[in-house]
Order: C-alpha cells, then sequence, then structure tokens
C-alpha cells in the first residue's frame, strides 16, 4: 500500500462517525466527544438512524446521506454490519476508514469468517482500512489536532510516534504518557490488520515531518522481508530511531528437533533476527521505551560512548558507574586541564575524576560550572547529572541551569534529579526545556546506551549482500538426486560435506566406511590421526551414543574404533539405522563455534551462529539472522554473542580467525538463499585457529526437504 492513501485517514478534512451516539458510557459518544473537544479543525457528521442530533450536531441515517464530502469514516456499528458500512463509505467517495468495531477474528469462528470477507471486500474497493478490532488514531498536529479514538483524553503534541497492535496498552501508554509529561505526534491502534498493517503504517511515518521517534508493540508481523526492507529505509537513510515491544518472547517449542538448530529456534529467533537487522531496539517493558524515546525525541546524538556523570551524592554516581559498565559505557577519562578548571571552582574534598562529585552542598552556580567545563571535554560524548535533594538545595535554581551550561555544545545530557515530591517543580522545568529526567541513574545509563546502539549502528559499514563464486548448479544437481525418491532425507557428515563442499566451506578430508574392511584403503588415503564417528540418520548426539572415538593412530586401532562404536550405538540407541562409520583427518584444537540454518515457516531461512559444542542447547549462547544478509551482519552476529571475548582472545590466547567465521556465516547465508531444499542445517563444531589460520568443518548434517523446484 501506498504511503500516501493513509493521509485521508491522519489528516482528513471531514469525517463521518458512523455509530455516533449521546448514550452515557458508549464508544459512539467517546469518539464524538474526543473529536470535538479535542478541537478536530474539519467537519464532524455523525450518522445515527434512530437521533436528530448529538451533542447539537445534526445527523445523519447514513453516510450517503450527508451532502458534503467526506474524507475519513469512522466505522462504531456491530460487527454484522460492517461490511455493509464500509461499502457505503466506498460508495461515498470515502478515501479511508476505522473500524473500532470487535467481533471479528480475534474471537476464532464466525469473528475469522467475517473478517476473511472484509478482506475480501476491500481488495475490490478504493478504500483504506485500520482495524477492526481497535482504539483508533490520534494526530496531534495543531492544523488537524484529531482524536479518532474513544481514549480518555488527548495527549499533548510531541515527536514520537506510536503504533500499536493492543488497543488496551494504548490506553496504558496514554495514561503512562500523561503522567511523565510526553507527547506525541501520532497513536494508531491498528487491531486485526485486515488491511493496513505495522508495515504500511511505518512507510507513512518515515516521511511524517511530525515524527523523529518511532515506538511499536507488535503481537506479529505480516511480512518478515517487507518489514525489515521498511525499517531499514527508516533506520540509514531517514535515522529515526524505532523502539519495539513484542509479545511473546517465551519459546513456544522448536519448529524441528533433527538438529540443534532446529531446537534452539524457539518461536522468537526469528523476530529477534528481523529487530536485529533492521536496527529496531527491541525492549521489554514500558518504562524501557520511554526512558529511551524521550532521550532520542529531546536531545542530540551521542558521537561515541564514552559518559561523564556528575554528582552531588557519592552512592547513586558509583550505582551510574556499575549501571554503565552493564550497559557497555565507557567512563570519560577526563583531560587534565578539565581537571584543573574544575578545581578552580570545587572544594578540595571534590572528587576530579569520573564520576565528578562535586560534594553535597552544591548549588546552582557549581552545578553550572561543573556541567559546562565536563561537557566542552573532547573525550566526553554525553552526561549523566544527578542531584540528590538536600536541605540547602535550590532544586529549580538547579534545574534553570540546564539550558544555560549546555547553550551551544551539541552533546546529551540526561537529569536524575532522584526523587517525586521535593524535586518536582525542577523536574517539570527541566522536561519543558527539553531534558529528560529519570528516578534513577541506572534508567539514564540505560536511555543512553541506547542512543549509544542507534548513533554507532550508523558509521560502521558493510550495508552489503556478498555473494561468492560457488558451484551452485553441482549443488542444484546433487539435491534433486538426492531427493529423486524421497520427500525428506537426513543427510549426515559425509552427505553433508558434500554438499557443503559445493559452497566452499573448509571441510575435512575424509569418508565413510560400512566394512571393517574397507578401513585401511580409506586410512592410506587420509592419513593419522583420525577421529571416527557414527553415521546415522537417527543419531544426532553422537557423543552421548558412544559414537565417537578420537585421535586413532593406527589401522589396528582404527578397527577396533570401528567395533566399539557400532556396538554402543546399537546398545544405547537400539532403533538407530546405522549406515556405517565416517573416518577424517583429526582436527586439531581451537575455539568450537556452532553455525547453523532453519526455514521459518512465515520468514523463510534464518542462519544461526553461537557457542559450539556438545553444550550448545544447555548454554543457549547462540543468535540468527535472516538470510540473505549484508556483511556487517555477520559481524554483529559473532560480536552479540556471550562468546565473543574468546574469539577475540582472553588469558593470554591468541585472536581466533573472526574473519573465517564471518565468511562461513555469508557463505551460509547465501546457500539458505539459492537452495530452498535445505530445511535444516549444522554445522557442530566449526573449529576456529588462530588469526589468519581458517577454521575447519568438524561435523555436520542437513535436513533436505522437496519443494517445487525439485520435482
Amino acid at each position: 500500500m501506498h504511503a500516501d492513501r493513509l493521509k485521508p485517514i491522519f489528516a482528513p478534512e471531514s469525517i463521518a462517525v458512523i455509530g455516533a451516539t449521546d448514550r452515557p458510557g458508549s464508544v459512539g459518544r467517546a469518539v464524538m466527544e474526543n473529536l470535538i473537544h479535542g478541537d478536530f479543525t474539519g467537519g464532524v457528521y455523525p450518522v445515527n438512524k434512530r437521533s436528530r442530533f448529538i451533542h447539537s450536531i445534526r445527523t445523519y441515517p447514513s453516510i450517503l446521506d450527508i451532502p458534503d464530502p467526506v474524507d475519513l469514516g469512522i466505522v462504531i456499528v456491530p460487527s454484522p454490519a460492517v461490511e455493509e458500512v464500509v461499502e457505503q463509505a466506498a460508495q461515498k467517495g470515502v478515501k479511508g476508514v476505522i473500524v473500532i468495531t470487535a467481533g471479528f477474528k480475534e474471537i476464532g469462528g464466525v469473528g475469522v469468517e467475517r473478517e476473511e470477507r472484509l478482506k475480501q471486500k476491500l481488495a475490490k474497493l478504493n478504500i483504506s482500512l485500520i482495524g477492526p478490532n481497535c482504539l483508533g488514531i490520534i494526530n496531534t498536529n495543531p492544523d488537524v489536532s484529531m482524536n479518532a479514538s474513544f481514549s480518555r483524553a488527548m495527549p499533548k503534541n510531541g515527536r514520537i510516534a506510536v503504533i500499536s497492535q493492543s488497543g488496551a496498552l494504548c490506553t496504558a501508554i496514554m495514561d503512562y504518557a500523561a503522567g511523565h509529561n510526553i507527547g506525541f505526534s501520532k497513536f494508531v491502534s491498528f487491531g486485526n490488520k485486515a488491511d493496513v498493517d505495522e508495515i504500511d503504517l511505518l512507510s507513512f511515518l518515515k516521511d511524517d515531518p511530525d515524527t523523529d521517534v518511532i515506538v511499536m508493540y507488535l503481537e506479529d508481523i505480516t511480512d518478515g522481508r517487507r518489514f525489515l526492507e521498511t525499517a531499514r529505509e527508516i533506520n540509514w537513510q531517514y535515522r529515526k530511531p524505532m523502539l519495539a515491544m513484542k509479545s511473546g518472547r517465551s519459546p513456544k517449542g522448536a519448529l524441528a528437533a533433527s538438529s540443534h538448530t532446529g531446537a534452539l529456534a524457539g518461536s522468537d529467533a526469528a523476530y529477534d533476527a528481523i529487530f536485529q537487522q533492521s536496527g529496531i531496539q527491541r525492549m521489554n517493558n514500558l518504562g524501557e521505551v520511554f526512558d529511551a524515546a524521550i532521550a532520542f525525541a529531546r536531545q542530540p546524538l551521542p558521537k561515541g560512548n564514552r559518559v561523564a556523570i556528575i554528582t552531588n551524592a557519592g552512592g547513586p554516581g558509583i550505582m551510574t558507574v556499575d549501571a554503565a559498565d552493564r550497559f557497555n559505557l565507557e567512563l570519560a577519562e577526563l583531560k587534565e586541564d578539565t581537571k584543573a578548571q574544575l578545581a578552580s571552582f570545587l572544594p578540595p574534598t571534590a572528587n576530579l575524576n569520573n564520576p565528578v562529585d562535586i560534594i553535597g552542598d552544591a548549588d546552582y552556580k557549581r552545578y553550572e560550572n561543573a556541567i559546562r567545563t565536563v561537557l566542552k571535554d573532547e573525550n566526553v560524548s554525553g552526561s549523566i547529572v544527578i542531584m540528590a535533594p538536600q536541605a540547602i538545595t535550590d532544586i529549580l535554581q538547579t534545574a534553570e541551569i540546564l539550558p544555560r551550561a549546555t547553550h551551544g555544545i551539541k552533546k546529551p545530557v540526561l537529569c536524575v534529579f532522584m526523587g517525586i515530591v521535593d524535586v518536582s517543580e525542577g523536574v517539570r522545568y527541566l522536561e519543558s526545556h527539553g531534558f529528560p529526567n529519570y528516578f534513577l541513574g541506572e534508567q539514564a545509563i540505560q536511555a543512553m546506551a541506547s542512543m549509544v546502539r542507534f548513533a554507532s549502528r550508523m558509521t560502521i559499514p558493510g550495508r552489503e549482500v556478498i555473494t561468492y563464486e560457488v558451484e551452485t548448479d553441482q549443488a542444484r544437481e546433487f539435491i534433486k538426486k538426492t531427493l529423486k525418491t524421497e520427500d525428506s532425507v537426513y543427510l549426515p557428515q559425509t552427505e553433508a560435506n558434500a554438499l557443503l563442499s559445493y559452497y566452499g566451506f573448509p571441510v575435512l578430508e575424509g569418508g565413510k566406511v560400512a566394512r571393517k574392511e574397507e578401513i585401511g584403503s580409506l586410512l592410506d588415503r587420509i592419513g593419522f590421526p583420525v577421529a571416527m564417528k557414527i553415521d546415522s540418520p537417527d543419531v544426532v548426539h553422537k557423543f552421548d551414543a558412544g559414537g565417537v572415538i578420537l585421535k586413532i593412530k593406527s589401522v589396528a586401532e582404527a578397527e577396533d574404533a570401528f567395533r566399539k562404536i557400532i556396538e554402543n550405538v546399537k546398545k544405547r540407541c537400539p532403533e538407530a539405522r546405522i549406515t556405517g562409520v565416517r573416518i577424517e583427518q583429526m582436527a586439531k584444537k581451537g575455539v568450537e563455534v556452532i553455525l547453523g540454518a532453519n526455514r521459518d515457516p512465515k520468514f523463510g531461512p534464518m542462519v544461526m551462529a553461537g557457542l559450539g559444542g556438545t553444550y550448545v542447547e544447555l548454554m543457549k549462547d547462540v543468535t540468527f539472522r535472516l538470510a540473505p544478509m549484508w556483511k556487517r551482519s555477520a559481524y554483529r552476529m559473532l560480536e552479540s554473542l556471550k562468546m565473543y571475548p574468546l574469539l577475540k582472545g582472553i588469558r593470554g590466547m591468541p585472536a581466533s580467525d573472526i574473519q573465517a567465521v564471518e565468511e562461513c556465516i555469508l557463505r551460509l547465508s547465501q546457500l539458505m538463499t539459492e537452495q530452498p531444499e535445505v530445511s535444516e542445517l549444522d554445522i557442530n563444531p566449526l573449529i576456529v585457529y588462530p588469526e589468519g589460520r581458517g577454521c575447519v568443518v568438524a561435523d555436520s548434517r542437513i535436513v533436505l526437504k522437496r519443494t517445487v523446484s525439485t520435482t
């Protein structure tokens, strides 16, 4: 849907309220009162068959009876009548409708059928629809001033846009915002998404001159690829921060259990991948969302991650330092001339290092001098100003110095005037002059960290998809032959490695033997030492089944290992089908990484990277991205892992060949994009060697499933 189709909804010159009423407690009355009391700048036409006037405004039996043009229809009629009303609105020439009425797919059964009929009707009409089952929308622009919802009040004007799939959450957000002096540009409850969805709304908001920050509450995403492309455009081209809450974080069961990847790809992995790749910051609750949103809306972005803390109380300052460490912010190292300037006006007991403690008897002049001196330091990217109210502290005067102290300095300053009652007057002044205030230093730090993350993403290169020269046709032919007689085939390591080799993965020399007599000739080609592993489509955890023996140095040892492996697996997995034993070069020790991939039924191919080895499902130090992915995504995947310091080298260990791992991730992304029959894939472990020495695939498994392309 083109964004222009939403303009009649957000900025109509006339509105018909179909189902308007003056009955106390009704939605129809609430919508009418909100439009009138919200000072809507256009015309309002109530539609009600039984009343002649509502709020002294003439009513009409039908939208077709209104003599003037109508841009927007707000529908509040019983659900069985919605389809007919929407059709009448289209006949009238209305370009947009908001269907507040519930009773559609959210109730299941007949509601699902009713919504499907409505969608089919919309496909034939030149009209855009928000809803059904929604709260409505709000545009606070003074030229429009439209509260087309049944919310309790009109929010104040601001630079933050909110779109929410939940109407109930909208009312909570507005109440929260009113209590924290937060204003909005647009506020949209879009309900069931029978027509207009979150992607359409983002496309509209990216061009909205009133909106600087976008907040979202989502329960699902209609089209992951379109969403990703639109959000990326907003992030990197329009540079508007996006903050999201997404319900359903807890896993509801894996999509498959035939691989580590399948077991770890819970229902939420695809959403996390989309948010990460699009630059959307995912938050846990309303507090986190609006702590960050007001910082984005009111303060300039930092040009680094070095924060300075100015406080009149040691304890809160130290707690804020601890928070900075947790959120990966650095304490700025103040320059010597900065310390000298601080020493010229601070008492001898003050701390001139960061955090700068200006002592409990600090007045507003001391605050002003300290803030300006610290912010002028080139090593400082932004500042947290903490004020614990003392009996001698003039709180309002302290707040009033912030605009003067920061004048001409484009660095973010977040305030922590601690308390509620005593600091209320000062806090109101701060917020009215663009300085966000937080109850705790940790909240301010978390908001600053969000700003740093957004700003840093603007500078990292690699926003392109890398395509390697690989043997695509040979891989496709291999898959076609493998699936010739089967709809689904499990490829153990020997066959999986063959497919991986077509895409340039560093596989180990090896082969599979079905009989002991075949061992000698294979070892003549491979050499020693070797590893031996069970080859079975039914054994996922080879070590647990006793199906792996390492460091074999002779033919006799290999023959004995062959026997032991078969015996162990038959004893521990009696139902397993055994196709042989794989013998391969013994990989040298290194850092173990897991790479994997599967296909989300809604969003398509996803690639996984994480801490590898036998405990991968226990540790769950993994992250996902949708394929195809940008070059930078491979780097960011590894950087986000808890094991990343291990790859960088710790405690005397050399740095690992991170570039080799990134290349394998990107090759895997290409494979999953080009070969749709690859359903699940595990490389575990991928053993990574020191920088410049590459990596090797030590074990692999692949599941192929027939698609149209293989028939």
